[in-house]
């Protein structure tokens, strides 16, 4: 399904395919032969671009987002897995991201860069070309710490200042009812979906 939102519509070469239970929805740029599978999300919210390059692949139920803040893209050859979740990163060429991975706003993986199943590359994460997030791990920070998912006090020692929730939804860590501010204000701006035209 082609969505226009916020009077962007997804641009899609003629030699790319879009499954039809795929969702590509506003500021979305698709080059020559990628393939957009089955169940596929790939959401450009107002002023967010996604730019996914030649011969890409997104797998089925993989989920791509991008925002004003965080745009998203996705270099040639690379391959996003089933179940997969990239938001607001930069990803270079022949990158690949293994079913359930998360990668994360602000996050630079380079080229060749592989990202195992259910490994996670958190915001403001730069992976060295070549780098290998192993089955479950987590990268962390800028440059990279890759440490197993049960050395929870290290990833946080990185993760914290980072600062997820201004970061991403410019609010403190400290403002008081945080979640309330959040979701308030995510309410608002997706709200703007209600004016989306099907294409």
């Amino acid at each position: 399904m082609l969505i226009e939102h916020a009077g962007k519509r997804p641009v899609i070469d003629p030699s790319a395919w879009v499954a039809p239970d795929a969702t590509v929805c506003g500021d979305v740029v698709i080059a020559a032969g990628a393939r957009i599978h089955h169940g596929a999300r790939l959401i450009g919210e107002k002023g967010g671009r996604i730019t996914i390059g030649r011969n890409c692949i997104v797998m089925e139920n993989a989920v791509v987002r991008a925002s004003p803040k965080h745009p998203c893209t996705i270099d040639d050859h690379c391959l996003i897995g089933p179940n997969a979740h990239v938001v607001g990163a930069t990803l270079e060429s022949q990158v690949f991201v293994a079913t359930g991975a998360a990668i994360f706003h602000g996050a630079r993986l380079g080229l060749g860069a592989e990202v195992r199943v259910h490994a996670t590359v958190h915001l403001r994460t730069a992976l060295p070309p070549g780098s290998t997030v192993p089955i479950g791990w987590v990268a962390v920070g800028d440059p990279a710490r890759i440490l197993p998912s049960d050395r929870h006090d290290e990833i946080w020692a990185v993760q914290k200042p980072l600062n997820f929730p201004d970061w991403v939804y410019g609010v403190s860590r400290e403002t008081p009812d945080l979640m309330r501010v959040v979701t308030e204000r995510l309410s608002r701006e997706l709200g703007g979906h209600s004016d989306d035209i099907v294409m």
